[in-house]
């Protein structure tokens, strides 16, 4: 997991730019991305969320609207039945009080003739019963027998009197069915009046009830306005069961609110009183089910937001990584020509001072060297030397070291004359050992073996002799800083393709680990203990082996050494361009004698 992690992450991640000096440390490419990635997502999905949040709730209450008006629709359609169904029969009832009176409805037959009329148009009529102004029972049709017989008191016959019209809740009847009781009160022409009372089966409200429309746990039921069901209840129970639903003291049309149930559960009411009468209806729809309803298309909405964030988000860290790994690599080039030219420079100033150090040098060494010479002539002329063979030995020695040195001078010569860009022909091989005649006494005083293998003949090639020598003269000094007494050298110089050399300089040093490989080439990277190295070196390096046309890539194990293998082009490029990026290109095979 964590080298994929590795792979993902991005150039700059790690980047510490050193080179911007201490009071700069705080820049980071990793802060500008993080920058970059937080202003970025938050400008483009604020105005997002809050769209979707808006269209959450207005959608949300406009499905809640809906349903409050669907449940108020089926209520006010249902209460208008039942309402009509009551003021038939009591329109029935006050057409037959005033079309026959009292005295044709007493007659014997005459009320069973009209309680089968009634049942055969309307249904539901149970009993007729004519009671007139002193409680008494003056005649009666159907299951009631009670003619001859005085009512008892009770509400029913009271506010029938008093208000000319009566019904009455839902009774219970043992061995029936239950009923209700409508009365009317019907004025005579002489002052008096009677009452017409019918009794009507209770099963009469079920037809309308049952006929509502309604969803698998909705709940439509008739109560009373104490909450006691008058028709059987899907959730509440059978009839004169209390609802366990707040009952508000004042109903006036159809009501739909929210309330919640004894379980804690919210439902959504639907609420309509049957005009004089002491019932009331009632739809009970689970908020739940609505919500779901409503909740069902907003999760393709939702899904389809995550889809959109998470397409947003990938293209914000992409391009901002894209923008920011373009800032990097455009920097580090930047700071590479900088301080490649400040290498150069300095390599210049060194090559001028070896220059200045060499002629000085000279001029003595000439001295001394004819000084000598002449101490000699004159002891070997004059046949002194018998005797004087110890003096004789030490001018020698004295005329060997001033060889030694001219010798010396000669190379540091050599070697800054070449320092200045001039492109010109060269013996690759030659400039090698040019390099390592240089390094031939610490090579001896660390025990470091050197070897130098070429295969085939290596044609001479046009080439910059100043880079030449800066690129092999660090790769070595690298290889000599890397490597414990006793190590081993191995430079190998192959013809690569038809029109490229490679150089294979490497090492038995204490290598790279994996993790440092892709930064060697970075300036100010350095893996010498101590941070004894500027890193510039390798850095410098790679940019004069890119200008040149070639490439530089690296190989290495942990104890085991390093290899670097330069290659180049046996034709020069006739202008020099930086490459971009740090691309080192595939590894080039090495091959060994």
């Amino acid at each position: 997991m964590m080298s994929i992690l590795s792979k993902l992450k991005p150039r700059f991640w790690d980047h510490l730019d050193s080179a911007s000096g201490p009071e700069n440390r705080q820049f980071s490419f990793r802060r500008k991305w993080l920058m970059i990635v937080s202003f970025t997502t938050v400008v483009t999905l604020t105005p997002l969320f809050v769209m979707a949040l808006m269209d959450y709730r207005l959608t949300r209450q406009a499905f809640e609207n809906e349903a409050k008006m669907a449940v108020s629709r089926a209520v006010s359609n249902t209460w208008r039945s039942i309402s009509f169904l009551l003021s038939q029969r009591r329109a029935a009832l006050v057409f037959i009080a005033r079309d026959n009176g009292l005295d044709a409805l007493t007659k014997p037959g005459r009320l069973e003739i009209l309680l089968d009329r009634l049942q055969q148009i309307m249904g539901g009529f149970v009993d007729l019963d004519v009671v007139d102004a002193d409680r008494n029972i003056r005649a009666c049709a159907g299951l009631h027998v009670g003619a001859g017989s005085r009512l008892e008191p009770g509400k029913c016959f009271d506010h029938a009197v008093a208000n000319g019209f009566f019904i009455s809740d839902v009774t219970k009847n043992s061995g029936q069915n239950h009923q209700l009781v409508i009365a009317i009160r019907q004025r005579l022409s002489d002052g008096g009046f009677f009452v017409l009372r019918a009794t009507l089966d209770a099963d009469l409200f079920d037809v309308p009830v049952s006929q509502l429309a309604m969803d698998g746990r909705d709940d439509v039921f008739i109560m009373n306005r104490q909450g006691v069901l008058q028709t059987p209840s899907r959730h509440y129970g059978p009839r004169f069961e209390k609802i366990p639903l707040p009952i508000p003291e004042e109903i006036d049309g159809t009501r739909v609110y929210q309330t919640v149930e004894r379980d804690g559960r919210p439902v959504l009411v639907g609420m309509a009183p049957i005009a004089d009468s002491p019932f009331v209806l009632l739809m009970i729809r689970q908020q739940s089910d609505i919500m779901d309803l409503w909740f069902k298309p907003r999760m393709h909405l939702i899904g389809f937001l995550l889809f959109s964030v998470v397409l947003i988000l990938a293209s914000i860290v992409g391009v901002a990584t894209y923008l920011v790994n373009r800032i990097h690599a455009a920097d580090q080039r930047r700071v590479h020509a900088l301080h490649q030219v400040e290498y150069a420079n300095k390599l210049a100033s060194i090559g001028r001072l070896a220059s200045g150090v060499a002629h000085e040098v000279n001029n003595p060494l000439a001295i001394i060297n004819q000084k000598a010479g002449l101490i000699k002539d004159l002891l070997t002329i004059r046949g002194e030397q018998t005797g004087n063979e110890k003096l004789i030995g030490l001018v020698e020695a004295v005329l060997e070291s001033v060889k030694r040195c001219g010798t010396i001078t000669r190379r540091l010569l050599d070697f800054s004359r070449h320092m200045e860009a001039s492109v010109e022909t060269v013996d690759i091989e030659a400039v090698i050992r040019q390099i390592l005649a240089f390094l031939e006494k610490e090579a001896e005083r660390r025990n470091i073996a050197i070897s130098v293998s070429t295969r085939e003949r290596i044609p001479a090639f046009e080439s910059d002799l100043g880079n030449l020598q800066q690129i092999f003269l660090n790769l070595i000094n690298n290889a000599f800083a890397a490597m414990q007494n006793g190590g081993r050298l191995d430079i190998f110089i192959r013809r690569h393709e038809k029109d490229h050399i490679s150089v294979a300089v490497a090492d038995t040093g204490h290598g790279i680990p994996e993790a440092d490989l892709k930064r060697v080439f970075e300036p100010f990277f350095s893996t010498r203990e101590g941070h004894a190295g500027t890193g510039l070196g390798l850095s410098v390096t790679y940019g004069l082996v890119s200008e040149m046309g070639g490439t530089i890539a690296v190989k290495s194990k942990p104890n085991r050494g390093t290899c670097f293998t330069v290659t180049l082009p046996l034709t020069p490029l006739l202008s020099s361009s930086a490459k971009n990026g740090d691309d080192n290109g595939p590894l080039p095979k090495e091959e060994k004698p």
